[in-house]
């Protein structure tokens, strides 16, 4: 597949708004519906699209306290790294999760309603996992910056 200048505008404009009608996309590009509709279908089928959310406002649903945890294995063996990847995943408070080089093996974003949920989530949840040595937490104090578009 090219993907050419056409694309990268199409998708700069999908993240912007993905609800916008291939309409006010066709006339942002200056092409027609068809060939946006079949340029968005192409980007789907080549992977370039993952698919469509919507953003959730933390503070509506009483999930902004935001906190990022550093979790260090006790061993990196294979064993370890795929039994802990494959319960946090399964750890609703957990948005992202993330293997690190460095200090500690894994970084994760928590989202819970405030301290009192965290520690609960810690005590009862996380620290429950095998393998995990230590932790490390952080909390947002303020977001400065949070982007889901990737600049191309």
């Amino acid at each position: 597949m090219i993907f050419d200048a056409t694309d990268k505008k199409l998708l700069e404009l999908l993240q912007k708004d993905s609800k916008q009608t291939n309409k006010e996309l066709s006339n942002n590009l200056g092409l027609s519906v068809t060939a946006v509709y079949e340029r968005i279908k192409k980007l789907e089928k080549e992977g370039f699209i993952d698919g469509y959310i919507a953003i959730v406002n933390k503070q509506k649903v009483e999930r902004d306290f935001v906190v990022f945890c550093h979790v260090k294995l006790v061993q990196h063996s294979q064993e370890f790294v795929v039994s802990f990847e494959k319960e946090v995943k399964e750890l609703n408070e957990v948005l992202e999760c993330y293997h690190l080089s460095g200090d500690y093996d894994y970084l994760l974003k928590v989202l819970v309603k405030d301290m009192a949920a965290f520690r609960e989530f810690m005590v009862n949840k996380l620290t429950r996992i095998n393998h995990i040595g230590s932790t490390h937490s952080m909390f947002v104090i303020n977001e400065v910056k949070h982007s889901y578009a990737i600049n191309l």
